[in-house]
């Protein structure tokens, strides 16, 4: 993965250049990333979790190489060249098998984690920071760096024999868990120095011991919180102050940077203040599926306004039926019966994209945009529902298509996160005119 170290070597330089990471498996949300990494001529990072993508299928149905599959043909299709789409696993460790002993549950992990580079995936986050059937809560740090560098292990073996590009490596872990809270936050306790430094150190001295002195410099990221959250109805906005003392700390480690994670819905500004403070690798994944369901909310409501209830595809009411009907991915986390459709819909954590795929809502939307490809909606309805894509119709910059109009939901937040990650090498240019 030569272009994160390459990343890395312009951030310590001092431009605070940075990437996104796209963390979904939404086609829809895929290809509008690379579209916009196309025109803007730069690569596009996708990201899989251990939950969505492994050895048994994940949420997904899909393996490591079946998502590489699945990425390369949106690639092909859009005309991004495949050597522009970096592949990396986020929080690959025993997460999917935490219920088994800690013995069966690595094992697991290390089938993961050689399949994930076998199938090309060159960014890796070693994330063993959960306990496992028989482990104390919390694990201690030196427990923790010992199982992260025994499957780094593990992915070096898998890259010698596959070729090409050497793994880069991220470590550490956020807290609150991958996803968003499941609870209501009011604050978040930003990492301290002390702590990430810990990380550090537990992870180098793990590395040395499992004799991968040699992958060490290619750790380049490490997983601290920021103070940036998000739960079921707020955002716990970054403050840069509050993170004065962690952002300098890593200042002094000269192949490390910051990997935020639960960065959604945070604004440009904050993300810009996230990247030059040193938080240069931006994840992202609910805010764009919530943009993609606010979309296809919009147009059922527009398909509602011209066709009414009869010649519909009633997709909303297929959807929310399918979630009564099927509770599994949503009901640990919506805990109020009153509130539960509300949430269902609307909560920022968007449990709800877990259910895009489900056969009876995928024959629902294509409905829902076949009626709308038949009859494009009129600008008025546009206006009314879609304002931001109504202004980009009218300008000529997007086609009145309903697959251009959900295409541009979740470009208006990737643009924020492109922004953001070019905003320091902008001001750097400007400042040698």
């Amino acid at each position: 993965m030569d272009y994160l170290l390459h990343l890395v070597r312009r951030h310590k330089a001092g431009e605070a250049a940075g990437i996104h990471s796209v963390c979904s498996a939404h086609p829809l949300v895929i290809e509008a990333a690379m579209e916009l990494a196309l025109r803007r001529g730069v690569p596009v990072l996708v990201e899989a979790t251990s939950n969505q993508v492994n050895q048994d299928g994940g949420y997904t149905g899909m393996t490591p190489a079946a998502f590489r599959d699945f990425v390369h043909g949106i690639a092909d299709r859009v005309g991004l060249a495949r050597a522009a789409v970096l592949l990396g696993g986020d929080h690959l460790g025993p997460n999917a098998w935490q219920a088994e002993p800690a013995d069966a549950a690595m094992a697991r992990a290390e089938v993961l984690i050689d399949q994930y580079v076998a199938a090309g995936f060159r960014k890796i986050h070693l994330d063993c920071s959960m306990s496992c059937g028989g482990d104390p809560v919390p694990l201690a740090d030196a427990v923790v760096a010992a199982r992260a560098a025994r499957l780094c292990a593990v992915a070096e073996r898998a890259w010698r024999v596959a070729g090409g590009e050497a793994p880069v490596y991220v470590v550490g872990t956020e807290v609150p868990v991958p996803g968003g809270a499941h609870e209501d936050l009011d604050t978040l306790s930003v990492t301290t120095p002390q702590a990430a430094a810990a990380t550090i150190t537990a992870h180098r001295q793990a590395f040395a011991q499992a004799g991968l002195d040699g992958a060490w410099p290619r750790v380049v990221g490490l997983v601290v919180q920021p103070g940036v959250e998000f739960d079921h109805h707020k955002v716990i906005d970054y403050r840069p102050e509050r993170a004065v003392a962690l952002s300098r700390f890593i200042e002094a480690e000269p192949t490390l940077v910051y990997e935020a994670h639960s960065t959604d819905y945070q604004t440009q500004a904050a993300l810009e203040a996230l990247v030059r403070d040193h938080f240069a690798i931006l994840k992202v994944g609910p805010g764009l599926t919530f943009a993609l369901r606010e979309t296809l909310w919009a147009l059922a409501d527009i398909e509602h306004e011209m066709l009414g209830p009869e010649r519909g595809s009633d997709f909303k009411n297929t959807v929310l039926t399918t979630m009564q009907a099927e509770p599994e991915y949503w009901r640990k986390y919506y805990h109020d019966p009153a509130r539960a459709r509300f949430d269902q819909q609307f909560s920022l954590s968007d449990r709800i994209r877990y259910y895009w795929p489900h056969p009876a809502i995928q024959a629902a939307q294509e409905r829902l945009l076949a009626n709308l490809e038949r009859e494009a909606p009129p600008l008025t309805l546009l206006s009314q529902y879609l304002p931001a894509q109504y202004e980009a119709v009218r300008e000529g910059r997007l086609r009145n298509a309903p697959a251009e109009l959900l295409k541009e939901g979740v470009a208006r937040v990737l643009r924020h996160y492109m922004d953001a990650c070019a905003a320091g090498a902008a001001r750097k240019e400007l400042e040698t005119c």
